[in-house]
């Protein structure tokens, strides 16, 4: 990975509308001058596999922010993946429960690609991490649901959130399940030129 001089001018802008991967740039001492989520087609298209399709999301998203010379920008784009299929953010209750059904007493993948973009440079990573979840009774479920907790997140559920309490193991990055795997995404901002502390 090449990588380019630390600039102090640089500013980095964060092009999702995530509070958790603001708080995951906060909890690494990152605070985005600006935050600027772009507006894309978000759909999977025929036979995509979910890694390709989250990193065809991400490059969607970076390529769609307008930035100034001195800014760098960072996206990411995080699905739930059962084998090849895609679970995406639920549109409703019933939605949600049909996928928690899914994960329920299974293991899982959780991916994220993050991409970064300087000019015309851009560096890019995906993280896979495998996520077990217990078996879920119905009532489990129900009161899940019930919690709100599940709206907007893919595969229906936060691992930070309540439903941690149903996820017995992973292997890899927690970080990249929350939404942004801040080893990695700390080492692209590096790359960038974003290196000692980036605002």
């Amino acid at each position: 990975m090449t990588t380019l001089a630390p600039d102090p001018a640089v500013r980095l802008v964060l092009g999702s509308a995530s509070p958790r991967r603001l708080d995951l740039l906060a909890q690494a001492g990152i605070t985005p001058h600006a935050v600027r989520p772009p507006e894309i087609d978000e759909t999977p298209r025929k036979a995509e596999t979910p890694l390709d399709y989250v990193r065809r999301i991400a490059r969607e998203k970076i390529a769609a922010i307008q930035v100034a010379e001195d800014e760098v920008v960072l996206c990411a784009d995080t699905t739930v993946a059962l084998g090849r299929r895609i679970l995406g953010k639920p549109a409703d209750e019933a939605s949600a429960r049909a996928m928690l059904s899914l994960l329920a007493g299974r293991r899982h993948r959780v991916i994220t690609a993050v991409t970064v973009r300087r000019g015309d440079r851009v560096w890019e990573r995906a993280v896979t991490t495998a996520v077990a979840v217990k078996p879920l009774t119905d009532a489990e479920i129900e009161a899940y649901i019930g919690t709100d907790d599940w709206r907007g997140k893919a595969g229906s559920y936060a691992i930070q959130g309540p439903f941690g309490a149903h996820i017995p193991w992973i292997n890899g990055s927690f970080t990249g399940v929350v939404g942004l795997p801040l080893t990695e995404t700390l080492g692209l901002l590096t790359a960038a030129g974003l290196a000692g502390g980036p605002r």
